[in-house]
């Protein structure tokens, strides 16, 4: 199965309006190409791709000695300390809320067990947010909606590594962007990855596309806020897949690419175990169409610290053990420790979880495996 023809012919097929995907094992890179209206150097929005960029800058600084997985996360962010427990809401919109049981710590916020939650999926949360008033992207508002649950105690895809990102904003004393620029980008050469669209990039940038009502696609004006009151460290990155790979081959490098360590060997490995006991993923029901369908492939998987972990194998693609995520305008990668190999696959298509687009990201993946 040869790797090209897969974006080849995911693009005929009419499946994705463009693609661009990239692979490497421990040697290098394996595999670059693009097909369709995106090129190997189209800066594209990540989503939240940009949650293990974020957690591998709190891990930064957990080895610094300047956080800690197990503190108060409100030690270092108030805000999140003053949270409650959503009991319910009533018929005329009154909410009812109760302290928490436990405080909020930043392993909570990596492994989406602090009890927040997303619009997009929970139908309390997507409430909550309409009878509020919708916020603006990028303000501080998106975080002010309360806990679905007792922190520890469930998993729930959240915007638990915004918080993170505020919580390194104010252990580093510096905003989001430089402290990712500084610590991870320039040390790692993503020569084209930051929360803004610089002159260079913005010839290059991607448009977000939808399906159209009969066939093809159709392009959108999709752009996040250029000047945004909060860094979004769960989803507001751009960057292009060249860029990333360069991110995950780090990690598939225990934290070193290119003879530059920017974490340490155990590090992470730490990153790359279940991080939250005995509790496990669960699928998620979209509650905005337009944005996500259900999420419903991660049942039973396992989280690490900013990674979702497969406990067992996929037949001729990933090995048990391999840490992987995505973007929601269908992005994806994997990292393999056991076979050493990590793959990105991306195009510019919502809603996410496409499933045109995941059979043929699929179908890359087991190419690259047949390739090895």
């Amino acid at each position: 199965m040869d790797i090209g023809n897969t974006l080849k012919d995911a693009v005929r097929a009419g499946d994705v309006p463009g693609v661009v995907a990239a692979a490497a094992t421990d040697g290098g890179v394996i595999f670059q190409g693009a097909e369709g209206v995106l090129k190997p150097d189209s800066v594209i929005w990540i989503a939240s791709m940009t949650k293990a960029v974020t957690g591998a800058a709190a891990l930064q600084l957990v080895e610094r000695g300047k956080l800690s997985l197990d503190a108060q996360a409100a030690d270092l962010v108030p805000e999140i300390g003053a949270k409650e427990v959503l009991v319910g809401i009533d018929a005329d919109g009154t909410v009812h809320t109760r302290l928490p049981k436990r405080p909020i710590t930043l392993r909570h916020l990596l492994t989406h067990t602090a009890g927040l939650g997303y619009d997009t999926w929970n139908a309390d949360i997507y409430r909550y947010v309409q009878l509020k008033g919708v916020p603006k992207p990028g303000t501080r508002a998106v975080l002010e909606t309360p806990l679905l649950f007792d922190p520890g105690e469930q998993w729930e895809y959240s915007t638990g590594i915004d918080w993170a990102g505020l919580m390194v904003e104010a252990a580093s004393g510096v905003r989001l962007d430089q402290y990712l620029r500084e610590n991870l980008f320039e040390p790692l050469g993503m020569v084209d990855t930051g929360f803004r669209i610089g002159a260079t990039q913005r010839p290059r940038k991607a448009a977000v596309h939808v399906r159209a009502e009969t066939d093809g696609f159709v392009a959108t004006d999709h752009e996040l806020n250029q000047e945004p009151e909060v860094f979004m460290g769960g989803g507001a990155l751009y960057s292009t897949v060249g860029d990333y790979l360069r991110f995950v081959r780090m990690i598939l490098g225990q934290g070193a690419l290119d003879g530059v360590q920017v974490l340490k060997p155990e590090t992470v490995a730490s990153m790359s175990k279940n991080a939250m006991g005995e509790v496990r993923c669960r699928p998620l029901k979209t509650q905005i169409p337009g944005r996500s369908a259900d999420m419903d492939f991660v049942d039973g998987m396992e989280w690490g610290l900013t990674f979702m972990i497969n406990p067992e194998p996929f037949p001729g693609r990933r090995s048990a053990g391999s840490l992987a995520w995505a973007g929601l305008a269908n992005s994806y990668y994997w990292i393999d420790p056991v076979k050493k190999v990590t793959g990105v696959w991306a195009t510019q298509l919502l809603p996410f979880y496409d499933a045109r687009a995941v059979a043929a990201f699929e179908t890359f993946e087991r190419a690259v495996y047949a390739s090895l």
